[in-house]
């Protein structure tokens, strides 16, 4: 049985472990110091939130970090921007069990949608995602904006 709850600043060393994992699978290099900063944005939870997957015994095996942003269209949007679950527990529901509890706090607060991205290479997360939600054919494009 997988609990999801809010991150908890004793998460602090498992959830990078996890966020490590997370960037490296996207060839993404991260500081330390990006590290330490979003850990304390998402403990402070006024502009990103973390939610983190835990076994019986408590230890951490998932994370989701989410947002809430104004939409030209609409009042309110939740953008799930990271998902990942340990290896060891992959296959057992974890990460469908944080994207339906990323999606409840969206209905609570009243957001009408709920989106995210992948890569196109990532069969594994694409064919839950397909069970869970509708691919909408958009393509993100990203803009170099320098060193900011």
């Amino acid at each position: 049985m997988i609990e999801i709850g809010f991150l908890r600043p004793e998460d602090r060393g498992e959830w990078e472990r996890l966020a490590r994992g997370y960037k490296e699978f996207y060839a993404t290099e991260t500081t330390d110091e990006e590290y330490e900063a979003t850990w304390r944005r998402l403990l402070a939870g006024t502009e990103v939130y973390g939610l983190g997957a835990r076994t019986p015994d408590g230890r951490l095996v998932g994370i989701t970090h989410y947002l809430f942003h104004a939409h030209c269209w609409m009042a309110d949007s939740c953008y799930l921007q990271d998902l990942f679950v340990a290896e060891s527990a992959r296959g057992q529901g974890v990460a469908r069990a944080l994207i339906e509890a990323v999606a409840a706090r969206a209905r609570d607060r009243g957001a009408p949608r709920l989106y995210w991205t992948t890569q196109d290479h990532n069969s594994t997360a694409r064919a839950l995602y397909d069970k869970v939600a509708a691919f909408n054919g958009f393509l993100r494009y990203d803009y170099p904006l320098g060193d900011a």
